[in-house]
């Protein structure tokens, strides 16, 4: 992002990114959440243990929780569309219109719907119907993600479209929109890395519980399964999605790619870098740490392919803010090797019988609860921030999708607007999770 205030264009895209991070605070959490409530319910209609279907009680009611401030926080998006980026909308919304459409119609309902009844209809429904609804809410969840995502895809690989007469974009084949195959890839790891959330939430309150002394079944319960698809998730995340994450960018967004890694020159042999720090003016990467021809073989598949580096392109197509996005980049994939060696370790000790036993570790299960969420928002940022300069990319650039009508002053009050609701919204949200935790999962309605 580029830091010229006097710009409106760097208004507009802090305020959207600041309400875009806040919201994805929530979504992340729920789909996270959401087949995990699913494998209890089904364990507990399966075996008749009353362990599975407490937890999954206790869980529901978080994640009915997290999905109010879910979907308050992504109203005001929808309407930024229209008085922050009404070029890109009037440019480009005969296509991404529909995908957004899709999600309300087909998902956001559907979610709304189920999770009325998942928490107030257990009784009323019996166990099977129940789990049905379960079901359905974790589908409506995930295809609510994924017709998100689609839009996304089509900003960072457009596809499916046609150019009408007036010069905007219109669709042209809904199978090639839907099925763009940067959403796919984009789709299996963004829900992956959900997954990773919901898995360290449920281990840390796990490690609460444990440590505290209280609710001992359901802490065990919820340390073992939270750890096992904490490990499974986080090997996923980094294979096979994010290798067919990065060879998608290497393949459509090579700019990207070398700003990513701070790779100022060409050359094959391309190293991956641990530590660095960007120096953009000098054109060089300082006091890097490196591992010779990593990159040439995560984003080409062989170790002596050619890495084209920033210069290779035009400077008017470099993504627009290098330190941040490289910074981004390397939080995101460093916290995600750290996810796999926790989850691996706690893992193991779960295997041995020592896992409840070991304080130390429950403390750093514990303490790691925001490191999953400051790990998607920079994964986020990362694919924010290499799509630029472009809005839609190779077709629209950001600053021509801004709606001009809408002054800084505006944005910048409304912006300052969104930061004070937000903050006593997320201090709403904290109590009344609080509140959850503190009575335990045996006090929790279904």
């Amino acid at each position: 992002m580029s830091a010229d205030v006097s710009d409106p264009a760097f208004w507009h895209r802090l305020q959207f990114g600041f309400t875009i991070t806040f919201h994805y605070l929530f979504p992340q959490l729920t789909m996270g959440l959401a087949w995990l409530i699913v494998i209890w319910k089904w364990r507990a209609l399966r075996t008749g243990d009353a362990r599975y279907a407490t937890a999954a009680r206790l869980w529901t009611r978080l994640f009915g929780l997290a999905f109010a401030v879910d979907v308050v926080t992504g109203i005001p998006m929808e309407f930024q569309f229209g008085t922050n980026w009404g070029g890109f909308t009037k440019y480009a919304g005969g296509v991404i219109g529909q995908t957004l459409a899709m999600e309300g119609m087909f998902a956001f309902f559907l979610e709304s719907a189920l999770i009325g009844v998942l928490l107030y209809g257990e009784k009323r429904l019996g166990p099977r119907a129940h789990f049905a609804a379960a079901v359905g809410l974790a589908v409506g969840s995930w295809l609510s993600a994924y017709f998100i995502l689609v839009t996304n895809a089509f900003m960072q690989h457009p596809v499916g479209h046609a150019v009408a007469p007036d010069g905007t974009l219109q669709l042209a084949d809904l199978s090639d929109y839907l099925l763009n195959p940067w959403g796919l890839i984009q789709f299996a790891h963004n829900q992956a890395a959900a997954v990773v959330t919901g898995a360290f939430t449920v281990t840390a309150l796990g490690a609460w519980y444990t440590l505290a002394g209280v609710h001992r079944e359901q802490g065990r319960l919820y340390l073992r399964w939270g750890v096992g698809a904490g490990l499974l998730a986080s090997v996923l995340v980094a294979f096979p999605t994010g290798d067919a994450q990065a060879k998608m960018v290497a393949r459509h967004q090579e700019v990207a790619l070398a700003a990513m890694e701070g790779r100022f020159e060409s050359g094959p042999m391309a190293e991956i870098t641990f530590i660095g720090q960007p120096n953009v003016k000098e054109r060089r990467l300082d006091n890097p740490l490196k591992l010779p021809g990593a990159l040439s073989f995560l984003a080409y598949g062989t170790f002596h392919s050619d890495v084209r580096g920033l210069l290779a392109f035009p400077e008017d197509t470099w993504p627009d803010n290098i330190e941040l996005l490289y910074y981004a980049f390397h939080i995101m994939a460093g916290l995600g090797t750290l996810f796999i060696a926790l989850m691996g370790l706690a893992t193991l000790q779960a295997w041995r019988g020592r896992l409840e036993s070991g304080r130390p570790l429950l403390w750093v299960l514990m303490l790691a609860l925001p490191f999953p969420f400051i790990a998607n928002i920079a994964g986020w940022m990362t694919a924010e921030l290499g799509r630029q300069p472009w809005l839609v990319y190779g077709l629209l650039r950001t600053h021509d999708g801004i709606s001009h009508a809408v002054s800084q002053g505006s944005t910048v009050f409304t912006l300052i607007g969104f930061a004070g609701l937000y903050f006593v919204l997320g201090l709403l949200f904290l109590g009344l999770v609080a509140r959850e935790i503190h009575q335990g999962p045996e006090a929790t309605h279904g």
